[in-house]
């Protein structure tokens, strides 16, 4: 599998692997990568299946394949060690990894994420997959910002939306890799092993968030032995991209909490 390196801003920089949620793409995190490159090694990718990684997926595809996916791509790196920053499914595989390979995850950030599906977020995929079904990908894209950005900044933006399901449509990742990555998301559930993850973590979470709604991360915040929680006011479900500057400022100040204290968590 692809990733993409950044050079270190100095010998030793912790790597920080960023990790998408659904759609996958490593340009994603485009509003991150400038500040977090100043400190960090950043690894970016698109996921199995999507993007400059095209595949079919195989029937059963799980979420412990695709931490497996990454883990192995980072190991033929030279990259034994690593923090993880995972956007709702990209969170669930930060959480995998950190189950799966505990001596190689430094710290984790959940932006969004879950310990188990939220009712609502198991009715609103329900949704989505009947546009899918029904529309297409046509449908599945035009659908998509309406769960991930506030109402006020789409409308604010109308251009930007147009090109933004431009581009979604033109890179599509196919129905058949879609309905199983979302499948894999579904029957992931932490709820019996989350108080086995040893490396700190920082829980993350929109208060306006439509998809994945905040009580998610309080619940996730409580079963995590070494978590620490912040909320934003709004930003949507994509509040790294809506409030970049908010955002990052968190990501910041919490990724040096995370790795500064990581000696005291062992």
């Amino acid at each position: 599998m692809k990733i993409s390196v950044s050079p270190p801003p100095y010998a030793g920089a912790p790597v920080v692997v960023l990790i998408a949620g659904l759609g996958g793409a490593g340009g994603y995190w485009l509003p991150q990568l400038a500040v977090l490159e100043q400190e960090y090694q950043v690894v970016c990718y698109d996921q199995r299946g999507t993007g400059n990684n095209p595949e079919a997926l195989p029937e059963g595809y799980s979420l412990a394949q695709m931490a497996q996916e990454l883990y192995l791509a980072l190991t033929e790196a030279g990259i034994p060690r690593f923090c993880v920053v995972g956007h709702a499914l990209g969170a669930l595989v930060g959480l995998q990894l950190a189950l799966d390979h505990p001596e190689a995850l430094t710290a984790l950030v959940s932006v969004n994420g879950w310990l188990t599906l939220n009712a609502h977020t198991r009715r609103c995929f329900q949704i989505r997959e009947r546009l899918l079904h029904a529309g297409g990908a046509q449908a599945w894209v035009e659908a998509q910002p309406l769960f991930l950005y506030p109402a006020d900044w789409m409308a604010a933006r109308g251009p930007r939306m147009e090109a933004e399901e431009a581009l979604a449509l033109a890179h599509f990742q196919g129905k058949a890799n879609l309905l199983r990555r979302l499948q894999a998301l579904k029957q992931a559930d932490f709820s019996r092993d989350a108080a086995r993850i040893r490396c700190p973590v920082q829980v993350i979470c929109s208060a306006d968030d439509l998809l994945v709604p905040a009580v998610c991360s309080s619940a996730l915040h409580a079963a995590l032995p070494h978590s620490e929680k912040v909320v934003m006011r709004q930003g949507g479900h994509a509040c790294n991209v809506t409030d970049p500057d908010t955002f990052n400022t968190l990501l910041l100040n919490g990724l040096a909490s995370l790795l500064h204290t990581r000696e005291k968590v062992l």
